[in-house]
């Protein structure tokens, strides 16, 4: 049961997001704060719809320590009902459209989300649990734009709830969100984020460029931690939201132009897709002031079309949904380290390790592990998982092993390699399937590229090239094979190299390397 009290939000000098909402809201009531599809909502307009799902939630016994999931396209309401269990002290749980019924039954099991709202579009994976989990309350299952028995209409759920604001105790780690690891196998790790690590990521935009004449566009799914570390510090400062529910590049434009857009996150396959369309250069995108990329490393040919052709600030971040370690790449400031993801972010210490958990020196290869005052309270119910992840250094200070490969230069600027478990081992070398790709996309007809290690009865395993060549490409397989080979170290060389039609990507833009495997690995010998 959360406890009402007539507070503004701050515990010392803490203010929680909910009440900064509030603060915004009332120092511009008239501002068209989101629009999404042709939808606009003033503050005026939005702010008593999110209290009425605080109000509704409240009245239900829910409070701080609860949780409710959404597994739902991008939409108003949806970040009404974001906003307002926020509010009402929730913690809230965006699910993916990607992942299957099986695995949407354990997540919502396993963070005990008392009511799980949807639209049209995802329920089919849901209506084979319906009604099967227990900690879900009778009307539970709301659905935002569709009518069907067993089903709550979501207007009807909040139609006599009170639109006055609700006026929790929230404290700095009280959970803010639970994001589940991304993958299409297995059962994803819940990440719980904190109210203070949200505010942390506030204060990192801020020092970013991000302020309150903001114009920020959302063309990723609300359920990643890429959209949501840029989208929510642009609604608690003041800004605009411009919402699109599916990506579509001829639209991405067109919006950019249209309402003078100055922020943008967009993942890497999303910055190729654009750049690539024959009418970009006929946009007017003057308005930008800064563009992000995440979730995956951004090529640095495409890094620098982006400086030539686009106008505003190049970043490119890289770090974990868990937090802890982070970097920042300011593309137009180091064009000379483009080919690196960075420099620690601010308040990040920044190591790298061998496999003994030792501490490297700079230039040498490890995994990179890092900490920062933004840090997830840990993984769900499972603190073997978050104790896994964790690497003590000698000092005693916790930091969270990111998993992946790389090396710092003398300035301090990261080279990512690879992830661990992708590394490929060949005859007893270490091959980074990065340095590969990187070469191959420096190919004028290679549009996409993605490096797997495959069996091998000499090497034991041997890395293959598997690439997507632009319109019109006249390279052969064996050709562009030889066209790396003879740029490649004699323990790189690759195997040989297959065309694709496209190549396997989750909805934030990352090659599902797991996926291209499976298919040459399945019969190999054990």
């Amino acid at each position: 049961m959360s406890q009402t009290i007539p507070a503004p939000g701050r515990s010392g000098n803490f203010l929680h997001y909910a009440a900064r909402i509030r603060e915004v809201a009332a120092a511009n009531p008239s501002l068209e704060v989101i629009k999404c599809e042709g939808e606009v909502r003033t503050w005026a307009e939005f702010l008593p719809r999110t209290n009425k799902v605080a109000n509704m939630l409240h009245a239900r016994g829910l409070g701080r320590g609860d949780m409710v999931a959404v597994l739902a396209r991008s939409s108003v309401e949806y970040l009404e009902v974001f906003l307002g269990a926020l509010q009402a002290g929730l913690c809230i749980v965006p699910l993916s459209g990607m992942a299957s019924s099986e695995q949407l039954e354990v997540m919502i099991r396993d963070s005990g989300s008392r009511l799980v709202f949807a639209s049209q579009s995802t329920r089919d994976l849901i209506e084979p649990f319906r009604g099967k989990i227990d900690g879900v309350l009778a009307d539970g299952y709301v659905a935002f734009d569709f009518e069907g028995d067993g089903w709550t209409a979501y207007e009807d759920l909040i139609r006599d709830a009170s639109a006055d604001p609700l006026y929790v105790d929230v404290q700095p780690e009280d959970g803010f969100n639970l994001i589940y690891s991304s993958g299409t196998t297995g059962v994803p790790k819940g990440i719980e984020q904190s109210q203070r690590m949200r505010s942390n990521h506030i204060e990192r935009f801020v020092k970013l460029g991000l302020h309150d004449k903001a114009v920020t566009i959302v063309s990723t799914a609300l359920y990643s931690n890429t959209t949501l570390v840029l989208m929510l510090p642009t609604l608690a400062i003041g800004g605009r939201i411009v919402l699109m529910p599916k990506f579509d590049v001829v639209r991405f434009l067109e919006l950019s132009e249209q309402e003078k857009v100055t922020h943008a996150m967009l993942v890497p396959v999303q910055y190729q897709r654009i750049l690539a369309h024959p009418d970009f250069d006929k946009y007017d995108l003057s308005a930008y002031e800064v563009k992000l990329s995440t979730s995956a490393p951004l090529r640095e040919g495409v890094k620098r079309d982006i400086l030539d052709r686009w106008p505003g600030k190049m970043f490119e971040n890289y770090g974990l949904t868990e937090g802890g370690l982070g970097t920042i790449l300011a593309c137009h400031d180091f064009p000379d380290k483009l080919a690196s993801v960075g420099q620690a972010g601010l308040g990040v210490d920044l190591r790298i390790i061998n496999d003994a958990g030792e501490e490297l020196p700079q230039g040498e290869i490890g995994e990179i592990v890092g900490r920062s005052g933004a840090m997830m309270t840990g993984y769900n119910g499972r603190p073997d998982l978050t104790e896994a992840i964790i690497w003590r250094s000698p000092e005693g200070e916790v930091f969270f092993k990111s998993g992946d490969m790389g090396r710092l230069d003398e300035d301090g600027f990261l080279y990512l390699l690879d992830r661990k478990k992708d590394m490929i081992i060949s005859g007893g070398f270490n091959i980074y399937a990065a340095d590969i790709e990187a070469e191959l996309s420096n190919h004028p007809e290679v549009a996409d590229v993605a490096v797997i290690g495959v069996p091998s009865e000499e090497w034991g395993e041997t890395p293959l090239a598997l690439v997507v060549v632009k319109p019109g490409a006249g390279i052969t397989e064996v050709g562009l094979t030889k066209w790396v080979n003879d740029r490649l170290g004699k323990t790189q060389r690759i195997s040989g190299v297959e065309f694709r039609d496209e190549l396997p990507r989750s909805t934030i833009g990352k090659i599902m390397k797991r996926e291209l495997r499976e298919s040459y690995w399945k019969d190999a010998p054990s």
